[in-house]
């Protein structure tokens, strides 16, 4: 029987933060990771090895990452968990006893039974698995016609690198427009109008009914009764939480499906933690149960539990997920966080939005500056910040992750609008019309208080 002090068994990113966290803030015990593929994969950069990146390896995570933090690492597939012995026995019919373990089990694609033609070949989903993706990868390059099911991150960032390899694609989303979750109407019609604009069909307001073909796709139907010609499917159709393991040896389940933990990642067993995809996230500003599945919050969830393992603190806990989402679409970023207008007023908040649009250097002038547009929401009471939105170039991704610590903080409109920041003609939109600061100043003069 093998023994250690920590077992983490996962291996993508919330795996990799935890094991990495928990030798860094416990150096004393021995921590071990176990995975079941041989390499690891960067998950938000699965999309890019369609095209941008040319190939799987280039989007491997190395395991030096892991033995020079000084984690063990073992390729296995746990098999069963026994929470009374504190053992677990792996696929190789390895026996490991723990004193304290972490599940960052993660999540599989979702391929709906309902939908007839599923199994046909030459449909596909994307999982975090690097043979499955270099597979799906050498069938697209004998196909021209794509079509990708569902209009969320992933399902529009793979159509683009698709789309700049000369395929035939088209997104089929059932909402109104593509990102509709993650952002209001008017900053995911510019997003579709950007995919657009880059050569891919997008039809949105009616999902997918079925596949049609005898071995091999033929087409597509969608509930509009509109039929389209495909050589290949890819289901981007969202994501379930990889809980069976934890169920099986008795550990509870919330209703979406993740393994249920407290603030501090800990599970019903104070022994047992979960992180990332396979754990239960609540909002941080409506405080409801979300099915959100984010690098970015699943590492916050394994830092947490890394630091938490043998002794509890309330200034590590983790206080619900912001949602921090960005892209890229060619020179064209997008990003969110926090609740988007729409929720706000599903969750009956009483708020009040401001929008502005400048540039993300000065002067304008400046060859590549792109265009910024920042929009803010803010309760009318308060005026705590509780989401935003973000159009612009590669500055995009950090400036929603500012926007995400103004709202992890509780900042108001009004501490945004006496922050001091920093500025650079090459780097940052202009002090004298910096967006983030003019869309508060727009929040601001609603409120007059």
């Amino acid at each position: 029987m093998k023994q250690t002090d920590v077992l983490v068994i996962g291996g993508s990113a919330a795996g990799i933060v935890a094991a990495t966290t928990a030798k860094a803030f416990h150096p004393e015990k021995d921590v071990m990771a176990i995975r079941r593929d041989e390499a690891s994969m960067v998950p938000c950069g699965i999309p890019y090895i369609f095209g941008t990146l040319e190939n799987s390896q280039k989007n491997v995570v190395p395991d030096a990452m892991l033995s020079n933090a000084g984690v063990e690492l073992k390729i296995d597939e746990v098999l069963t968990i026994d929470q009374k012995q504190k053992t677990c026995r792996t696929a190789d019919n390895t026996e490991i006893a723990f004193d304290k373990l972490i599940l960052a089990t993660g999540s599989m694609p979702v391929k709906p039974g309902w939908l007839e033609g599923g199994d046909l070949e030459n449909v596909f989903t994307i999982p975090k698995n690097k043979s499955y993706v270099d597979k799906v990868k050498a069938s697209l390059e004998g196909h021209h016609k794509v079509a990708v099911i569902g209009g969320g991150f992933i399902g529009v960032e793979l159509a683009d690198e698709l789309g700049k390899c000369g395929k035939e694609v088209t997104i089929i989303e059932m909402m109104p427009y593509i990102l509709s979750a993650a952002f209001d109407e008017e900053f995911a019609l510019k997003a579709q109008k950007t995919v657009e604009s880059r050569g891919i069909t997008i039809k949105a307001g009616s999902g997918i009914k079925k596949i049609n073909g005898s071995q091999k796709v033929s087409e597509v139907v969608l509930n509009n009764g509109e039929t389209l010609s495909a050589d290949a499917v890819i289901l981007s159709m969202g994501y379930r939480p990889n809980a069976k393991l934890a169920e099986d040896s008795g550990l509870p389940i919330n209703e979406l499906g993740f393994i249920k933990v407290n603030e501090y990642m800990r599970t019903e067993n104070p022994d047992i933690f979960a992180v990332g995809d396979c754990a239960e996230k609540y909002s941080f500003i409506t405080r409801t149960l979300k099915p959100t599945m984010l690098a970015s919050t699943s590492c916050a969830e394994a830092r947490i539990a890394g630091m938490n393992l043998y002794k509890l603190s309330t200034v590590r806990s983790f206080g619900g997920t912001i949602s921090i989402y960005s892209t890229a679409i060619g020179d064209t970023a997008f990003g969110a966080a926090g609740v988007t207008e729409n929720l706000a007023h599903e969750r009956r908040f009483e708020i009040i939005t401001g929008t502005f649009e400048g540039v993300d250097r000065h002067p304008a002038t400046l060859p590549d500056t792109h265009s910024q547009s920042v929009k803010l929401i803010a309760a009318k009471d308060s005026g705590i910040v509780l989401g935003g939105e973000v159009i612009g170039g590669k500055s995009t991704g950090e400036l929603t992750n500012l926007i995400g610590f103004i709202i992890q903080t509780r900042m108001t409109v009004d501490g945004v609008l006496t922050s001091q920041i920093g500025t650079h003609p090459l780097l940052t939109g202009p002090p004298t019309a910096y967006p983030l600061i003019k869309a508060a100043e727009a929040i601001a003069r609603q409120r007059k208080v």
